[in-house]
């Protein structure tokens, strides 16, 4: 969007001095009206996907949702900050939030720190709110790395060693992050940072060997756990056992079923009745699919789609001012919404095995929503702060 039509669209709410200055007030709508939809597709289906379990486990049918509002507000506050806080503070504090990301990943297995939930330890308890680490890993990992490639990035390109030693810090972090255990995180970690080095510029043929060889590990990772190859075989033929290790894919499946194309209407699935398990977190897009179709299903894949290939459109003109560290960062945050989605997507779908992850904006989860909110407030920031770039890099030339 121009400059013009950015500087028009603000006019009305912004003091004189900002509108002398429109860099200093550039948005991408595109990335925020897709973001902010998506946020109110997953009030709107949270509000339906919970009453069920709200009334069974506390009596209050919209007790999911009030706090479904409370994480969207703190994800809100906490985005206008970081949209605030310049990109070098940001590319100065990448090893830092690593350091604090390993640290709280240990935290997690001291007795008594660490909150379990059906058997996996991913939570501490803050007071009232209950930090997911993991979330908070793959945004350190992308800040991290995309530092990183800035500061060594001759070296990643031209060098085994550039390559590696970031990759070993991420595989620490990932083989922590499986301890929890969080498979489903550790693929979408290991799927950020291998992105990103391809779109660093590291060698084809040494990103291809570790490619291999971390398909490999999560091979055998996947067959030498039982509770994984149950998973596995469960994915393969649900309907062999559909009242125990198939139940979660079957009443998936069968609600993309019942929504046919235009769905059962909002509000009136069936599957969401203590039928389908984490029907407002792991599951909410099915309950979506159920109640607006296979319409409403491809309107939120459209919207990620659009969000994701502007993030990457919003990174390569960064890369065109020879602004690496945003470059790499919007590279990053696009990877992880597209991987996330992408596998979220293919659970509720059966294409892939079960894995326990959020879809990005619209699941039920206070750290999964204030940590992506922050995210796209870091691609928005790059949006603001690339023009500059550009218009230094060329009276510099």
């Amino acid at each position: 969007m121009s400059a013009s039509w950015t500087q028009l669209m603000l006019r009305p709410v912004l003091p004189e001095a900002a509108r002398r200055n429109p860099l200093e007030q550039c948005v991408d709508w595109t990335v925020l009206t897709s973001a902010l939809l998506l946020l109110g597709i997953g009030l709107v289906m949270i509000a339906s996907a919970s009453v069920g379990i709200a009334e069974r486990q506390t009596g209050d049918a919209t007790y999911y949702l009030t706090r479904q509002l409370l994480y969207v507000g703190m994800g809100l506050s906490f985005a206008w900050v970081t949209w605030r806080i310049p990109l070098s503070v940001w590319e100065r504090l990448g090893p830092v939030m690593i350091i604090a990301s390993l640290l709280l990943l240990i935290v997690l297995f001291i007795p008594g720190v660490g909150r379990s939930v059906n058997g996996a330890t991913r939570w501490l308890q803050l007071g009232p709110f209950n930090l997911q680490v993991s979330e908070l890993v793959k945004l350190s990992v992308i800040v991290y790395l995309a530092g990183y490639l800035v500061r060594r990035g001759d070296e990643v390109r031209t060098t085994v060693g550039g390559f590696l030693k970031p990759m070993a810090l991420v595989m620490i972090l990932a083989v922590l992050v499986l301890r929890q255990p969080d498979f489903g995180a550790t693929v979408v970690l290991g799927g950020i940072a291998l992105g990103m080095m391809f779109l660093g510029g590291v060698r084809i043929w040494l990103f291809g060997v570790l490619v291999l060889m971390t398909f490999g590990a999560m091979a055998l990772l996947a067959i030498s756990s039982p509770y994984r190859m149950e998973r596995l075989t469960a994915f393969l033929n649900p309907w062999a056992d559909p009242f125990n290790s198939g139940f979660q894919l079957t009443q998936a499946l069968i609600a993309f079923g019942r929504g046919e194309w235009f769905g059962v209407g909002l509000g009136a699935s069936v599957q969401k009745l203590f039928y389908l398990p984490e029907a407002h977190t792991d599951f909410v897009y099915a309950v979506l699919a159920e109640e607006l179709g296979t319409f409403g299903a491809s309107m939120v894949v459209l919207l990620f789609v659009v969000l994701v290939a502007r993030i990457f459109t919003i990174g390569r003109s960064a890369a065109e001012a020879g602004f690496g560290f945003g470059a790499h960062l919007c590279y990053g945050v696009a990877l992880w919404f597209a991987i996330q989605a992408f596998i979220n997507m293919g659970v509720n779908m059966g294409l892939l095995p079960t894995k326990g992850l959020t879809l990005p904006l619209m699941s039920y989860g206070g750290s999964s929503i204030v940590v992506m909110c922050a995210a796209i407030a870091m691609v928005l920031r790059v949006a603001l702060e690339t023009p500059r770039r550009g218009v230094s890099q060329r009276r510099a030339t």
